[in-house]
């Protein structure tokens, strides 16, 4: 099963008042476990970064003076996400941006029903804790001395391996390999598998009670008994 774990940095909160992407961030991840595989590209968003949205991500006027349009990547980045679900930390926030770009392209949206929503998992997996990115990494142990600052790419690999504790718990250094999970599965196969007794047991059932087992089969069910079949 192929997904896809996304983030945006953006210039601001809602795209109805004028704020575009800067930054988007993806990660593929393969029967729950990452590829090795991203997809990252800072954007010209076409107009000025307020101080306050720098102040979160680093991410400047000059820094995205000579980056490329999202219309130059469109393409690119539909033919990465695919038809594959998109797992994505807060998913209304992210798709309300990405669809407001495709929306000035004339494309079609992504619809809200092929986004996992990791904050409404943790919802329902750890109700009553708080669900910022941050505070899920450590309740989850995820090391976070890479992350100074809010970026998409980052910021997607972080939300991967929060989506892999939220849905059964992986290790958290994500280099459990195919091969390595096979490996573990056998091991823990062969750790059950059943064992055979040295010596039989000894009855504990008296000579009384056996006798009067006897009867009952005997006597009661004849030769309908289960125990008298051949």
């Amino acid at each position: 099963m192929r997904e896809i774990v996304l983030d945006t940095e953006t210039t601001g909160l809602d795209p109805a008042d004028g704020h575009r992407i800067i930054e988007i961030g993806c990660v593929e991840l393969m029967d729950h476990l990452p590829t090795g595989v991203t997809f990252q590209r800072y954007l010209n968003p076409e107009r000025l970064v307020p101080l306050e949205s720098q102040r979160v991500h680093g991410i400047t006027d000059e820094f995205l003076a000579g980056k490329p349009y999202f219309a130059a990547i469109a393409d690119e980045l539909e033919a990465f996400l695919g038809d594959a679900p998109l797992v994505i930390h807060n998913a209304g926030f992210d798709l309300k941006f990405i669809n407001s770009e495709l929306h000035r392209l004339s494309r079609a949206p992504l619809p809200l029903s092929r986004a996992i929503d990791t904050i409404e998992i943790a919802k329902s997996k750890i109700p009553g804790a708080r669900y910022s990115l941050d505070e899920l990494c450590k309740r989850f142990g995820i090391d976070l001395a890479m992350r100074s600052k809010h970026g998409a790419l980052l910021d997607a690999e972080l939300t991967a391996r929060v989506y892999f504790e939220l849905v059964g718990g992986r290790q958290t250094n994500l280099k459990l390999a195919p091969r390595d999970v096979a490996e573990v599965v056998a091991d823990a196969m062969e750790s059950r598998a059943a064992r055979i007794r040295p010596r039989v047991l000894a009855p504990r059932v008296s000579e009384i009670e056996a006798e009067a087992h006897a009867a009952f089969v005997n006597g009661e069910l004849g030769n309908d008994a289960v125990w008298n079949w051949r």
